[in-house]
């Protein structure tokens, strides 16, 4: 056989096995024994018959990929031409396995390559004196593909076919040769040993990290980060800023004439709604607030939101609104206008009562 056929079958097998790498975690790390039988197809330039071989090995996964088996074989052919003379041959390799694993597949393919010893003893003819034994080693190499069952259940199977180039060149038989090619088919098993330790249970993920935006210290519905008013109270009304926004029952129209603190005709019906609306909601508590425009003097305009803020005050609570739930009456005099008191209907605006809410 051409030696440039053996270079190329070794190149091709490391190319396979160095392609497509898993990158799974966890793998089976026991030791296994292994054992096959098979048949040797022998080198033809040897000049025996083919012949059936056995193996005995040891080896561990050493990567969830990648396996070692250090393996004995032993093989005992006839000559072809002369059954009387014996041929037989046994030896040792270090086999490496490249496994092709796919979860929930239950044969793998895999691609092998090995280095070993392999000691021939050849009995050949001398003449008068009878046969004479040659007994002689030599490096050999092999490559190969196999499928091999999971290790999940207690013995494993594989099935393998490869090609060992034993390096003989002092065959009697064959001379000229360097090297012979033999050609290996076998079944066999894989038998792990002890029991598979259970994989440690992944570490529990860290705890959240809390931070300000998290919390929510006073139940306002605004997170601690933004809240700018974080002691407000239940039952506010809250901003997005956290911080109480003031509520008024709407009594426009509850205007007041010029100096006057009595009310209009037309403020009684508003103010009949605004009780009605007390009514209604009787947790509802109010702040009642009398206003002025800016006409006269502070202490004048005070004295007499004083007295508008009293006449609302007595309204409601004539008409059935608990003074508990009611807080004033108040008097701002022209501290908070809301129109401009350069106009008149401004300033006639500005002379108002307010119901504002406190919770």
């Amino acid at each position: 056989m051409n030696k440039k056929l053996l270079c190329a079958a070794l190149i091709a097998g490391m190319s396979v096995a160095h392609a497509a790498s898993a990158q799974e975690t966890d793998f089976d790390d026991r030791w296994y024994l292994t054992g096959a039988v098979g048949y040797n197809f022998q080198d033809s330039d040897r000049l025996t018959d083919d012949a059936p071989f056995g193996s005995i090995g040891l080896g561990k996964f050493v990567s969830p990929n990648w396996s070692l088996d250090f393996e004995l074989n032993y093989q005992n052919p006839n000559f072809e031409a002369n059954k009387d003379l014996n041929w037989s041959q046994y030896g040792a390799s270090l086999d490496l396995r490249r496994h092709f694993i796919s979860e929930g597949r239950g044969w793998n393919p895999y691609v092998l390559m090995g280095l070993g010893y392999q000691r021939s003893e050849e009995e050949y003819s001398a003449g008068i004196g009878g046969p004479i034994d040659r007994k002689d080693g030599n490096f050999a190499a092999k490559v190969g593909v196999g499928l091999q069952t999971t290790l999940e259940k207690r013995v494993g199977v594989r099935a393998e076919v490869a090609y060992r180039a034993s390096f003989d060149d002092q065959s009697v038989a064959a001379p000229d040769e360097d090297y012979f090619g033999d050609v290996l088919a076998s079944v066999g098993v894989v038998i792990p040993l002890g029991t598979r330790a259970e994989a440690a249970p992944p570490p529990p993920p860290p705890p959240p990290t809390t931070t300000c935006a998290d919390l929510d210290d006073d139940g306002d519905g605004v997170n601690n980060c933004d809240d700018k008013c974080p002691g407000s109270q239940a039952g506010q009304t809250i901003g997005p800023d956290g911080c109480p926004v003031p509520v008024s029952i709407d009594l426009k129209g509850v205007n007041f004439d010029f100096d006057k603190a009595t009310l209009r005709p037309d403020a009684v019906s508003i103010l009949s709604e605004a009780t009605e609306i007390l009514k209604r909601y009787p947790e509802l508590k109010v702040e009642v607030a009398g206003h002025t425009d800016s006409v006269g003097t502070d202490a004048y305009n005070q004295k007499l939101s004083e007295r508008r803020a009293k006449t609302v005050y007595d309204y409601l609570t004539s008409n059935g609104v608990d003074a508990s739930r009611l807080v004033g009456p108040i008097g701002y005099g022209e501290s908070r206008p809301i129109d401009t008191n350069d106009t008149a209907e401004g300033r006639a605006r500005n002379r108002r009562t307010e119901l504002n809410v406190q919770n």
